[in-house]
């Protein structure tokens, strides 16, 4: 029985579902991006996360400041250094995003079919009967009968946390709106949310700017999620911001696709960008509810061959406040791996939610078992269709890796690279076995210094698997079935053949140490040798 990227054995053994999996070092070959905030940011709680599987963490400064989310990010260094896992770190910037502001935090009551009045006079007190909100130019953007949707931030849904108001006219810089449903806001802040009307706000804000400049560069962010992405120029833009910043310039964007604005601009959008975050509370309001499934399928298959990660939110709402997920929400992550994400961000799941390390978990314990059924012959043959002919050199030397390492039923593929791209081009065709990227930074002298690209200069030294800030290798931990190590600064990419060999025992020997690689089994192997790139086939021995 096969139906598109699902695979299922013929008999199928209904009693073989319920047998458990086997332990494995790498929780799932799925990434998962943990918020961290009140509930999962003490050195305890950063810790179990990383065991559990969280290999990325999202700073959120759509609330919190630079100094609360600094003491969140020590005791993740902290953690790291404790658990030996690798995180890599990402800012998501508030960007032209509209919130309802409630300094008393007094809980609003709301019924339906009342009025209720959106005001940017922030200065006045929240009431059922007005709501200020931080943008005076929403007046100017909406229209009689444009829907509005107000909810907690990192809603989970549920229509009493959140509310639908139906504009009904506007006044001066007031909009006057109907409420559709009654609701209670709980909280300081709430997002707004305009469906399907372009707000003039900029994608990067200059909040956003300031953060970006000073905790960013503090701390030499992986990645930037660039929320609410509405043009390709948005992209090329922060582009530029970040390059001036030195130190940024390596940073990976990340567009985060909320309205309709951005899928109608998606296939420029995805070429500026390093990857994409398919924001799905926000689109889950933008679009009509039955294309939401056909946005998501759509863009995965774009990134998936354009070889830049996807990430899709808002998976397990429910985990929130419950230990288990509904069974929507479960078929729904297993939906997210068949279709081809690379990652799962859980947002108030794990900001403010009671099972912060059970949510992770249990998320990575979904997408291990969707991972089994994934059909990766299919999903090849489509790959290298899309890809077409001739190859890239480095694109053939990619998929011949990932087929050799199928047809010998490898263990692990093993990929020496210095910038990571290659083994980037190697996850791309979605390999069954975990790809082992091996980062061996090059090293440069303008003779002043020598400098290491690739690694900080402190990781001179470090063993391969206790190097932990290095910005190559951490944006490997976003990729799907990418696990990244960091070989020592003294050997360099353009090292001798004996160099690279004794790295190769170093990698081989971490991979047995960590289950993934036993005696006998066979390796694939993919490094350069001078100009030439080599894939070669090896069996351990005992």
């Amino acid at each position: 029985m096969h139906s598109g990227h699902l695979l299922i054995e013929e008999p199928i053994r209904m009693a073989s579902i319920l047998e458990s999996s086997k332990p494995s070092f790498f929780p799932a070959m799925t990434k998962i991006v943990g918020t961290l905030g009140p509930k999962s940011r003490s050195l305890e709680v950063i810790s179990e996360c990383l065991n559990a599987g969280m290999s990325v963490a999202r700073f959120d400064f759509s609330w919190g400041d630079p100094d609360y989310h600094q003491e969140t990010l020590e005791n993740l260094k902290a953690a790291i250094k404790n658990t030996r896992k690798l995180c890599a770190v990402m800012l998501d910037t508030v960007g032209a995003e509209m919130q309802v502001v409630n300094k008393t935090e007094t809980p609003i009551s709301l019924q339906e079919d009342a009025e209720v009045v959106l005001t940017p006079h922030e200065g006045q007190e929240a009431s059922s009967e007005t709501l200020p909100i931080n943008f005076d130019g929403l007046a100017k953007s909406v229209k009689k009968g444009d829907t509005i949707f107000v909810g907690q931030y990192l809603f989970t849904g549920s229509e009493t946390t959140s509310v639908w108001l139906e504009v009904a006219n506007v006044k001066g810089k007031d909009v006057v709106c109907t409420i559709k449903n009654s609701a209670t806001l709980a909280g300081s802040m709430f997002t707004l949310h305009a469906s399907q009307i372009h707000i003039d706000l900029p994608t990067l804000s200059e909040k956003d700017k300031e953060v970006i400049s000073t905790w960013g560069v503090k701390n030499k962010i992986d990645f930037l999620s660039l929320s609410y992405t509405r043009h390709a120029e948005d992209v090329r833009q922060a582009r530029e911001f970040l390059s001036k910043l030195g130190d940024l310039s390596q940073t990976q964007i990340l567009a985060k696709i909320e309205n309709v604005e951005g899928l109608t601009h998606f296939d420029e959008i995805l070429q500026e960008a390093d990857g994409i975050i398919l924001s799905r509370g926000n689109l889950g309001i933008d679009l009509p509810p039955e294309k939401v499934f056909l946005f998501q399928k759509s863009a995965l298959y774009k990134c998936n061959m354009a070889g830049k990660p996807a990430v899709v939110t808002r998976v397990v709402d429910s985990m929130t406040d419950n230990l288990r997920p509904t069974r929507a929400e479960a078929t729904d992550v297993a939906n997210a791996v068949l279709d081809g994400s690379d990652a799962i961000l859980l947002g108030a799941e794990t900001l403010r939610g009671l099972y912060p390390v059970e949510t992770i978990s249990t998320v990575g314990k979904i997408c291990s078992e969707a991972e089994k059924v994934f059909n990766q012959d299919l999903y090849f043959k489509k790959t290298v269709k899309h890809v077409g002919e001739p190859m890239t050199h480095l694109e053939s030397i990619a998929s011949t890796a990932v087929r050799a390492g199928i047809k010998v039923k490898a263990s692990a593929i093993i990929c020496f690279t210095s910038s990571g791209r290659a083994a980037r081009l190697i996850a791309k065709y979605r390999p069954t076995m975990p790809v082992l990227s091996v980062v061996i930074p090059r090293i440069v002298t303008n003779q002043l210094k020598w400098s290491f690209i690739g690694a900080f200069e402190d990781q001179v030294g470090t063993r391969m698997w206790e190097s932990l800030f290095t910005t190559n290798a951490r944006q490997s931990l976003i990729v799907r079935g990418l696990f990244p190590m960091l070989a020592d600064p003294r050997h360099p990419a353009e090292s001798t053949s004996a160099t690279n060999e004794s790295i190769l025992k170093v990698a081989l020997d971490h991979g047995k140490s960590k289950g993934v690689i036993k005696s006998h089994d066979r390796v694939v192997v993919c490094q350069k040798v001078g100009d030439a790139s080599v894939v070669k086939i090896i069996e351990l021995e005992d």
